[in-house]
């Protein structure tokens, strides 16, 4: 997974992994920093403290990235683990030592 692409999918859980959240971002470093900052007090990920980034994938349109988005959200829970648990076993926050100030 690397950030050198233009459009990410990504998926944030909570602490406990019972949430996971789907979204998609031209910019994922600031999208992450306002998951976590809960920038919007009311939004899904503020009100289930979503603010692990777990899993993303870059693609070079916004048509690509939209169409993924809508693939994995359609998708179970247990196909959205499997996803995470392939390429992060551990569900580590893969934003720990990003720059997010």
């Amino acid at each position: 997974m690397e950030l050198n692409k233009t459009y990410y999918v990504y998926l944030m859980a909570n602490k406990h992994r019972t949430v996971i959240y789907t979204g998609k971002s031209s910019d994922l470093q600031r999208r992450t920093k306002e998951h976590k900052m809960k920038l919007s007090p009311k939004s899904f990920t503020a009100r289930y403290n979503v603010d692990r980034l777990v899993y993303f994938e870059g693609y070079e349109t916004n048509e690509e990235a939209k169409q993924r988005e809508q693939q994995i959200k359609a998708g179970s829970r247990k196909k959205k683990v499997a996803l995470i648990e392939k390429e992060n076993p551990e569900w580590k926050d893969l934003s720990e030592g990003w720059d997010l100030s």
